[in-house]
């Protein structure tokens, strides 16, 4: 099981660091002041759930096991850690906000550790009973010496908790399980009226599952099987949501942003920047405008900002381009061929995907979709029938008008479309000159006798 780990650790990456330092990525920026909002497990003691802040999360998830299947649950989190920059001093170290040593800085600043639980269980030891895994990340304090100009200290407190686990079969001939999994922070820790940023060093940060099996699959929530349907609206999640990983389904990922099945980083994207939902090309030229003080402050703030910052400093212009946009095509453009070009809007081609004649095989003029067992193309008169999946709610009002097909268009999907416009609207001819048309499905309209008067 360790590809479908390896597939979601790449998305979990992307979870962990959400938001872990939002570009300008420096310590004073005021963006920087208010970290870690998603996946954050707070010490029971100090949550608040009128607040926002839980101790807690949970997600259930669908699962058909096949022989002798098993579990193999990862709890991925961050934990929190104090970096202290510290002088020399003759009687010792001091702390101080900034120190310089040899000309580079080194701020006071809060990190962040990975951290991982792993927990594998039988299928069936999870439907007999309850399974209550604890945990515990202990503390440590550790020091690196800068030279003779002082020193950092890197200090962690202990974090502990549970993982509870339990299976049900469902109801009906067709078998499967429901899947319970819950993550709770268990830490003894009462303090009141401490700032947040100093709970956070006894929470769960961006606390994400990954969950796999050996033997079966995993059913999508989102699109289940029809027999499955009503056993997933009865399923239940709270500050996790689970999606499905791995080309056999066999994988699911609980996380605290909610996702769709099957994420996937994109190829263009050259390394983290630590704002997994942002645009790469938006937060590469946001770094590149960085001062060269700002620039400075920010390889003192972190290290994986210092990261960004030297990557973004070194990137080749080729590179940067890729990150400008990419059509992945859904089917092969036919037509004379041209220059060959790179990938990206003029695909291998050379023709934009915006020519009409890049595709010889469409028009629109002439195109038909049957209906009802009626061939549609311009010209065509219809009855229109809006679906209740429209949007506008003044579709209402078209509802048995009739229409005049204009055009059959046809979308990057393959999906098809009719271009009509309404008989009764005396700005019919006029809309229709300047190309103006409304939009129906096939499903959406009855088609018209010949004779039918107008």
């Amino acid at each position: 099981m360790s590809t479908e780990f390896d597939q979601a650790k790449a998305i979990g990456d992307a979870v962990l660091y959400e938001g872990y330092l939002l570009y300008p990525y420096r310590a004073s920026a005021a963006k920087n002041q208010l970290r870690w909002q998603f996946g954050v497990l707070m010490p029971p003691a100090v949550a608040s759930p009128h607040a926002g802040e839980h101790s807690d999360a949970f997600f259930e998830c669908l699962l058909e096991p096949g022989p002798h299947a098993v579990c193999h649950l990862k709890l991925r989190f961050l934990q929190a850690q104090h970096r202290s920059a510290e002088e020399r001093t003759r009687d010792g170290y001091r702390p101080v906000e900034v120190l310089n040593v040899d000309g580079a800085e080194y701020t006071t600043w809060d990190e962040a550790v990975e951290r991982e639980v792993d927990v594998v269980l039988p299928v069936p030891e999870l439907i007999a009973q309850r399974n209550t895994v604890p945990y515990v990340v202990g503390g440590e304090e550790r020091a690196e010496r800068l030279g003779r100009a002082g020193r950092l200290v890197r200090r962690t407190w202990p974090v502990s908790g549970e993982l509870r686990l339990k299976a049900e079969p469902l109801a009906g001939p067709y078998g499967g399980l429901r899947l319970r999994v819950e993550v709770v922070n268990t830490t003894q820790w009462f303090e009141q009226d401490c700032p947040r940023q100093i709970v956070l060093r006894h929470a769960l940060l961006a606390a994400h599952v990954v969950l796999a099996v050996n033997s079966g699959r995993f059913m999508s929530l989102t699109d289940p099987p029809e027999w499955a349907r009503p056993a997933t609206e009865e399923c239940r999640n709270e500050r996790m949501w689970p999606v499905l990983i791995g080309e056999n389904d066999n994988a699911m990922l609980a996380s605290p942003i909610i996702l769709y099945d099957h994420p996937a980083i994109a190829a263009e994207s050259a390394g983290e920047l630590f704002d997994g939902t942002e645009i790469d090309e938006i937060l590469t030229l946001r770094t590149m405008a960085l001062t060269d003080a700002e620039k400075r402050e920010a390889r003192a703030t972190d290290e994986r900002a210092k990261a960004v910052v030297d990557r973004v400093d070194a990137m080749p212009p080729e590179l940067l381009e890729r990150l400008h946009g990419t059509i992945r095509y859904l089917r092969s453009v036919t037509g004379p061929a041209s220059p060959p070009e790179e990938d990206g809007i003029f695909g291998n081609r050379g023709v934009p995907w915006w020519d009409p004649g890049a595709e010889e095989s469409v028009s629109p003029e002439t195109d038909t979709v049957v209906v009802s067992g009626v061939a549609l193309a311009a010209g065509s008169r219809v009855r229109l029938r809006p679906g209740h999946r429209r949007t506008d709610a003044q579709d209402m009002f078209l509802t048995g008008r009739i229409a005049t097909v204009r055009a059959v268009l046809s979308d990057v999907d393959g999906n098809r479309h009719l271009a009509v416009t309404v008989d009764e609207d005396p700005a019919a001819q006029l809309q229709h000159a300047h190309g103006r048309y409304r939009y129906f499905a096939p499903d959406e309209v009855e088609p018209l006798p010949a004779g039918e008067a107008r």
